[in-house]
C-alpha cells in the first residue's frame, strides 16, 4: 500500500504542475498548444466548450480505448492522470480566476515549455502515462507498427495547424518553440540523476591506478585488453563508470601516479547494475 501511495504522489504532483502551467501561461494569452489541451483550445474558440470539461471527457474516452486495446495494465498507469489533470485545471481556474502574470508571448512560451516539460518528466519518471493524446499513437503502433514518435509529431503538427485558422501565423512559431522546449526539458528530466561518466585510462602503471580507484574512490573497474596501434604492444585499458563528483578525484590520483596517462572521458545517459541500480557487494 505504501509503495502504491509513493508511486501515485509524483503523478498527482506532476499533473497539478501541468495544470498550473497551462492556467498561468497558456490560457491567459491563448498560446497555441499541442496534445489534448490544444484540441480543447480549438473547440473552446469555436464552440465555447470549457477547456477542463473537454479534457476530462476526452481523457476518459482515450482511457476507455486504451483499456480495450492496450490492456488493463496500461489503463491503471493512466487513470490517475486522466482524472487529476482536468480536475486540477478546473481547480486553478476557480482559485486564480483571471490572474495574468505577463502578457508577453515569448515569456509565456518559454515558461510554459519549461513547466510542461518538467511536469511531464515527473509523471513519466514515475512510470505513468499522461493519457489523452498519448494514447492514439500507441494504438497506431499496436495495430500498424507506426513509430510512436512519428505519430506524436504528426498529431502535434495537425493540432497546431488547426489553431492557425484563428491565430496569426506568428503564433505557430511560438507553438513550435513551446513544443521544442517541452521536448528538451522532458529529456533532461528523464535523464536527471541517471547520467554518469565513463573513464578509460591507458597507462603502463595500470595496476597501481586500478588499485587506487578501488581503494580511494570505491568504484569498480574493468581491465580491457588492447594493443597499441603504433607499437603493437599489448596493454591494459582501465574502464570505470563514476559519478560526476568522482571524476576530478580519479583524474587527480591518476596523474599523481602517471602524469602522462592517456584518459578518455565521456558521458553516459544511464547505468544499470551492481553499484548503481543495485547495491554494492563486497567480498
Amino acid at each position: 500500500m505504501i509503495k502504491i501511495v509513493r508511486s501515485v504522489i509524483p503523478v498527482i504532483f506532476g499533473n497539478f504542475l501541468y495544470a498550473l502551467v497551462v492556467k498561468l501561461f497558456i490560457l491567459p494569452t491563448s498560446l497555441m498548444s499541442s496534445g489534448t489541451t490544444g484540441i480543447a483550445l480549438f473547440l473552446n474558440h469555436y464552440l465555447s466548450l470549457p477547456v477542463s470539461l473537454f479534457v476530462l471527457v476526452f481523457n476518459l474516452l482515450m482511457l476507455l480505448i486504451g483499456f480495450l486495446i492496450l490492456g488493463k495494465k496500461f489503463a491503471m498507469t493512466t487513470i490517475v492522470s486522466t482524472l487529476v489533470y482536468p480536475m486540477a485545471l478546473e481547480f486553478f481556474n476557480q482559485l486564480l480566476g483571471n490572474l495574468v502574470i505577463t502578457d508577453n508571448e515569448l515569456l509565456n512560451t518559454i515558461f510554459a515549455g519549461l513547466g510542461i516539460g518538467l511536469a511531464l518528466g515527473i509523471v513519466i519518471r514515475s512510470g505513468a502515462s499522461t493519457g489523452g493524446m498519448d494514447i492514439p499513437p500507441l494504438v497506431l503502433h499496436h495495430f500498424f507498427k507506426i513509430p510512436v514518435s512519428m505519430s506524436l509529431y504528426v498529431f502535434d503538427f495537425i493540432i497546431l495547424s488547426s489553431q492557425t485558422l484563428y491565430n496569426p501565423l506568428e503564433r505557430l512559431l511560438y507553438g513550435i518553440i513551446l513544443i521544442l522546449l517541452t521536448s528538451i526539458v522532458l529529456d533532461k528530466v528523464l535523464l536527471m540523476g541517471t547520467t554518469k561518466t565513463e573513464v578509460k585510462i591507458i597507462s603502463p602503471h595500470h595496476e597501481q591506478i586500478a588499485s587506487s580507484i578501488l581503494k580511494d574512490v570505491d568504484r569498480g573497474i574493468t581491465l580491457l585488453q588492447g594493443k597499441g596501434g603504433y607499437s603493437h604492444q599489448d596493454q591494459s585499458v582501465i574502464l570505470s563508470v563514476v559519478s560526476n563528483r568522482e571524476l576530478s578525484k580519479i583524474e587527480k590520483l591518476t596523474h599523481q601516479i602517471d602524469p602522462d596517462a592517456f584518459m578518455i572521458v565521456s558521458r553516459v545517459s544511464e547505468v544499470l547494475g551492481r553499484g548503481f541500480s543495485s547495491k554494492k557487494q563486497y567480498q
